[in-house]
């Protein structure tokens, strides 16, 4: 079987597929990744195959030069309603129409008996149509995006699938989707479950962490992630509160991710916080307590996989409702406005809450065990394999 994985020009878009590309391989079929540049260093560092299609989007450019001076998202407006997810896409949708001369050029010169993609690559199902092989699309976790998006993509390339003879978008073949049932949204489409297999990126082990191991003296630690972009969208400012908060918790060890630029903005540390350059997350969360994130699909899937509770800081789109689902499952809480974020004291409280109160733990190892008990993507591979007979 040749499988075309196809994304959209995000790196993060990527990543929770990589699972699935590694079960292909390791099932003996051919794979290439075909994006933007923006996604080739992810699929680089899965080592993953693959073929640039484009040139770069730098979505992340353009998001944050429509920011205020100094303001991050949350900053600079409420939460968005549910309606407004339908713009997610429109940034990259004209581009990406342009190149779908070269993606069919790729698909034809690859011969693929599969496309695989994420929820909003909607060149996937017109390249399916064309091919006239099956189109399987993948969720990131917790999907309020997906069904509203899809009208840009109706609109979008309505000119495109017209002169396939089309009269809609069409549909993926096969919907994939990695949350656990009981913390997905109940009003979406339904999805073939797939086990959610962390993939943060690769790197070593820090040596810190070797000598470091939690939980010898007593005290607990927690990892605090929000991402790459969190801080690159004007948010130095919720760091160093959060950096504040750990100081009214002597007891309690952060371990903090931050591009290693930002280091110095962050000022004097209390001697119980750590910042350290971003590291794959399965090397933190096996020693951690609990978790502090931006309720990105990758860090509150993986901390789900780890049974943590969690505290979620949403910033951007689909955040809020990841946020709404965990805290809703008892497995986390959920701070959703700037000032309840940037109060020290505010974030202290929730972080104390989590480590002392069993019912989040509970909560939490319960949703690690029913995510746990979703099929593999090794045993997914064997359904994608009858698609194609």
């Amino acid at each position: 079987m040749r499988v075309l994985l196809i994304t959209t020009p995000v790196s993060t878009h990527l990543t929770p597929l990589v699972p699935l590309a590694w079960a292909i391989r390791a099932a003996g079929h051919e794979l290439l990744v075909a994006g933007r540049t923006d996604v080739m260093a992810a699929a680089a560092s899965a080592g993953l195959n693959a073929v640039e299609i484009g040139g770069p989007m730098n979505v992340d450019e353009k998001l944050a030069s429509r920011l205020a001076p100094g303001l991050r998202p949350l900053e600079s407006g409420p939460r968005p309603d549910l309606e407004l997810l339908t713009n997610i896409g429109r940034l990259w949708m004209p581009a990406t129409l342009e190149a779908l001369p070269q993606y069919l050029e790729v698909a034809r010169r690859f011969a693929p008996d599969l496309i695989v993609a994420d929820t909003l690559e909607y060149l996937s199902l017109l390249l399916g149509e064309e091919l006239g092989i099956p189109v399987v699309h993948h969720r990131w976790g917790v999907d309020p995006v997906s069904g509203q998006a899809r009208t840009a993509g109706r609109d979008g390339l309505r000119e495109a699938y017209e002169r396939l003879g089309l009269t809609d978008l069409p549909d993926p073949t096969l919907l994939l989707d990695p949350c656990p049932p009981s913390l997905q949204l109940p009003d979406i489409a339904p999805g073939a479950p797939i086990r959610f297999v962390p993939f943060n990126g690769n790197g070593a082990m820090p040596e810190w962490l070797r000598d470091s191991p939690a939980g010898g003296d007593g005290r607990k630690r927690v990892v605090v992630s929000l991402g790459g972009r969190t801080i690159e969208y004007n948010g130095e400012g919720l760091f160093r509160h959060l950096v504040e908060a750990f100081d009214r918790l002597p007891d309690v060890d952060a371990v903090v991710t931050v591009q290693p630029e930002y280091h110095a903005a962050l000022g004097p540390l209390p001697a119980n916080v750590r910042l350290v350059e971003p590291a794959p997350l399965t090397f933190l969360l096996d020693s951690c307590a609990a978790v502090v994130h931006h309720g990105g699909a990758g860090s509150a899937m993986t901390a789900t996989r780890y049974g943590l509770p969690q505290l979620v800081l949403p910033q951007v789109v689909d955040q809020f409702w990841c946020a709404e689902q965990l805290a809703g499952a008892g497995a986390a809480l959920a701070l959703d406005d700037a000032a309840a974020q940037d109060d020290p004291a505010r974030v202290s409280e929730a972080v104390r809450d989590l480590l002392d109160d069993p019912r989040y733990a509970k909560a939490a190892g319960e949703l690690g065990t029913e995510m746990a008990g979703m099929p593999s993507p090794a045993r997914v591979v064997a359904d994608l394999e009858q698609l194609t007979r």
